[in-house]
């Protein structure tokens, strides 16, 4: 688990990670927000349902989930993800020109809080 608590992401900035998914990944998970039970973004894809689930979390409740069936990267490979935070929305950019947006359901202009979990080792990242 690699986990930031004094992150500083203002609206309008990128979050660019980039890191190696392990060989036997059942999946992993990007999350922002100000604190683990309160995420702005829950970005998880899953390699058993071939599928990227996204979510938000407020005070513990999970809210409803948005999914996206175009899972494209696999198992061992080193990935780049690239986050935009905007005042309405997150645009998530994946490989292979990809693209996945969420609504920034709580309307944060500022986020603290990051933490990748699961089978996916962060080699370097940059706000």
């Amino acid at each position: 688990k690699f986990e930031i608590f004094n992150l500083d992401m203002k609206t309008g900035d990128t979050l660019k990670i980039k890191g190696k998914i392990s060989e036997d990944a059942d999946g992993f998970s990007i999350n922002l927000g100000c604190r683990s039970s309160d995420l702005a973004l829950h970005f998880n894809p899953r390699f058993n349902e071939s599928v990227i689930v996204c979510n938000s979390r407020c005070s513990n409740a999970w809210q409803e989930e948005h999914r996206d069936n175009n899972l494209c990267f696999s198992k061992g490979s080193t990935i780049k993800i690239t986050i935009e935070m905007l005042a309405d929305k997150f645009q998530v950019k994946l490989p292979e020109g990809h693209e996945v947006e969420f609504p920034n359901r709580h309307c944060y202009d500022k986020i603290s809080y990051m933490s990748v979990k699961g089978g996916f080792r962060v080699t370097s990242f940059k706000l």
